[in-house]
């Protein structure tokens, strides 16, 4: 499968807005915790979100006393509802039986009297045949798998009505998950149709089928006024049926519910898949320390101190931090190692991280042993004795650190979920075991150790700090985004002569930019010198590179414009070169760089397939995560890029024909050579009346001339 290039910079921008709305990261310069959100949020989303999951929480854990006294102080207008009030209530008398104690039997029967039975006259029409049903309840056991009412005592009932409650304050609290989460959802449930219906293999299952999990929340149910609701635009209810995986009447009452608002009907049915937090949590983070927004050493640090705090055992870590296994592998690896020599090396990190030793002595209680056996090693290679592991060239890596230092103050530090740590929200109770991952599977399937990387592996510099190669790394992205191409093959050549030998393109992209600067400044004698040294030579050898040096060369012909600044894209080039150095550096991209790529890819093809413009791509951001310029880059570039522009636009008429069905590789029959014009009328009446996905329907259309009635009796013949 293939992958489409991200917009990176609107992909930071999305995973920052993630962070900073869960409260995962704050300023690395804040020297006291920062206050309670629910003192300091009270009216935001998050602490609404924050209220929903310990409602949550109460109801998968039947302690539906204590959800509903959350209900009546935070969302009285739920317990107004006779018909949720009649759920609750039923759950309260099964969990007081279910607790089997003659005081508890008094309670349920008292719960019947003076609650259930009143409330099951007025909640809804066959809320009063379910009161009676309950009753017997009295009668079987909670073992009894083969009784009536086996279902009422299932503790699969708790999970429904905690989803319920949760989709009906999610949406009247207006207490959304962030944008990014939601694209994510989105995203990969899209990726997983399609890769169904093409029989294709993921490439990226073993993320996505833990990632988003098959469970989803009931949907909220509209009120009984809005029943009366004017009928809405088939093209609306085709559209959310199909992005959310709804049957038509799903769609209907989804839009009856958000009053016909197409847009918050599908944010509602969004909210209602279950993603495992944690594991998000671990690839945001992998992606902050990734991209420079998070400090690894401040993850390290952070997550360690509140490991150590609240679990003193290194091999049991608190879901929700980034870098447990990270800390839990130095530490059990190195336990013998350092066991002699410990006291030097604690020394000797609290004279070399100052911000470190303030930061411990500002904690009570914080085991001194293991925060420094889980602390990245800031100098590893001067603690070495044997002198194996210098540097080549310490005058460079001398300077990465110097510039690291600087550049380190700018970001932030990882917090991790402070609140309800020990809850995945959104992930039922019975499913914890099977869908959790542990955070201390963070760094290690990222990040390789130097042990891992043996002779064999190539390497730019013997470095062992994690942090020296980041600072190498991130150095190298800020200078190539900032279009100082020649600096970068200047660093890049004295650290590893043969890096642009094995990764040509890049130094062709690097030159391109030198070119386009020079001849910016009007130095166009310069300029031409870095052509037929550089260029000419590398295109030379690869004929594809012919097309884009021509190009750059066209530059030469408007010397008073901006060549630099037409568009070149200087972030998905820093971006390129920053995977490319991490590589050599034995750091492979993170995990949430691989899923992007590829659901981006398979939603270009899916709506390819439906021969439409997703209606919702703006809503989540997903079209500026696709807005890449590449006008003089590889022709391969070039051609991804016409191959995304070419996605078919939404319109009131669509043209088929087996060419572009053929190209798609979508035809599941042969049609007509001869081009059919299909009317967006005749599609929606193909998929309202056989209930088909838009493409299927269109390939019918084709079949019959686009004649949606002829479609539907041929059909039903």
């Amino acid at each position: 499968m293939d992958s489409t290039p991200v917009n990176w910079e609107a992909l930071d921008a999305l995973v920052i807005d993630f962070a900073k709305s869960e409260k995962l990261i704050e300023d690395s310069f804040s020297s006291s915790p920062p206050p309670p959100p629910s003192s300091s949020m009270s009216s935001s989303s998050y602490h609404s979100r924050l209220i929903i999951w310990r409602i949550r929480r109460s109801l998968e854990a039947g302690d539906i006393d204590i959800a509903m006294d959350l209900l009546r102080s935070h969302a009285p207008f739920i317990l107004d509802d006779h018909r949720l009030l009649f759920r609750l209530y039923k759950q309260k008398f099964i969990e007081l039986l279910r607790k089997g104690t003659v005081e508890d039997r008094d309670s349920a029967i008292a719960c019947l009297r003076t609650a259930l039975a009143p409330c099951a006259l007025d909640a809804y029409p066959e809320a009063y045949e379910e009161f009676k049903h309950v009753l017997l309840a009295f009668i079987y056991d909670k073992a009894d798998q083969t009784s009536p009412v086996a279902n009422e005592w299932s503790e699969r009932k708790r999970f429904d009505i905690a989803g319920l409650m949760s989709s009906v304050l999610r949406a009247h609290l207006h207490a959304y998950d962030p944008v990014f989460s939601m694209t994510l959802r989105y995203l990969i449930s899209i990726h997983k149709v399609y890769c169904f219906r093409q029989g294709i293999v993921s490439p990226i299952s073993d993320l996505t089928q833990r990632l988003l999990l098959e469970e989803r929340d009931p949907p909220a149910t509209p009120h009984e006024s809005l029943y009366e609701a004017p009928p809405f635009d088939e093209v609306d209810i085709q559209a959310l049926a199909h992005a959310v995986e709804l049957t038509r009447q799903g769609a209907i009452d989804s839009l009856r519910f958000s009053k016909g608002d197409l847009f918050l009907a599908f944010q509602n049915e969004l909210c209602t898949m279950s993603l495992d937090v944690s594991m998000l949590d671990e690839l945001v983070c992998e992606y902050c320390v990734y991209r420079g927004i998070v400090d690894s050493s401040l993850a390290s640090a952070s997550a360690s101190d509140m490991q150590t705090v609240s679990e003193p055992k290194v091999n049991q870590p608190e879901p929700g931090y980034c870098s447990s296994r990270n800390c839990s592998l130095e530490a059990d690896s190195g336990a013998n190692k350092h066991s002699d020599g410990e006291a030097s090396i604690n020394n000797t990190h609290m004279d070399a991280s100052p911000e470190n030793n303030a930061d411990v002595s500002s904690r009570q209680g914080v085991d001194v042993e293991l925060r420094y056996a889980c602390e990245p090693m800031r100098n590893h290679e001067d603690c070495s004795t044997s002198g194996l592991h210098q540097p080549e060239n310490p005058r460079v890596l001398q300077r990465h650190r110097t510039h690291g230092t600087g550049e380190r103050s700018k970001r932030k530090r990882w917090r991790g979920r402070h609140d309800d740590q020990g809850l995945i929200y959104g992930v039922p109770f019975d499913l914890r075991s099977k869908q959790e991952l542990s955070t201390t599977t963070l760094f290690s399937s990222t990040y390789i150790s130097n042990e891992q990387e043996g002779p064999g592996r190539p390497s730019m510099l013997d470095i062992n700090s994690r942090e020296d190669k980041y600072d190498i790394v991130l150095w190298m992205k800020e200078l190539a985004s900032q279009g100082m191409a020649a600096e970068v093959v200047e660093e890049v050549n004295a650290m590893d002569p043969n890096f642009f030998v094995q990764n040509p393109m890049l130094l062709f992209q690097l030159k391109q930019v030198e070119f386009l600067k020079l001849v910016s400044s009007g130095d166009n004698s310069s300029a031409l010198r870095v052509a037929c040294s550089h260029l000419g030579p590398l295109a030379a050898r690869d004929p594809a590179l012919l097309k884009p040096l021509k190009e750059t060369l066209l530059a030469l012909l408007q010397p008073n414009e901006d060549a630099l600044g037409k568009g070149l894209p200087l972030h998905a080039l820093s971006t390129s070169l920053q995977v490319a150095i991490g590589r050599r550096l034995g750091i492979e991209e993170p995990r949430l760089m691989k899923i992007m790529k590829a659901t981006l890819f398979t939603h270009n093809e899916w709506f390819k397939l439906q021969m439409c413009k997703d209606r919702f791509e703006s809503h989540l951001k997903i079209d500026s995560l696709k807005e890449v310029n590449t006008p003089l880059l590889t022709a391969a570039a070039m051609s991804n890029s016409n191959a995304d522009s070419s996605a078919l636009g939404s319109s009131q008429v669509t043209i088929s024909s087996s060419t572009k069905i053929s190209e798609d590789g979508s035809s599941p029959t042969q049609v007509s050579s001869r081009d059919v014009v299909c009317d967006e009328n005749a599609i929606l009446k193909v998929m309202e009346f056989l209930a088909l996905p838009r493409a299927d329907a269109i390939h019918l259309l084709a079949q019959y001339n686009g004649n949606a009635e002829m479609v539907i009796q041929q059909i039903f013949a």
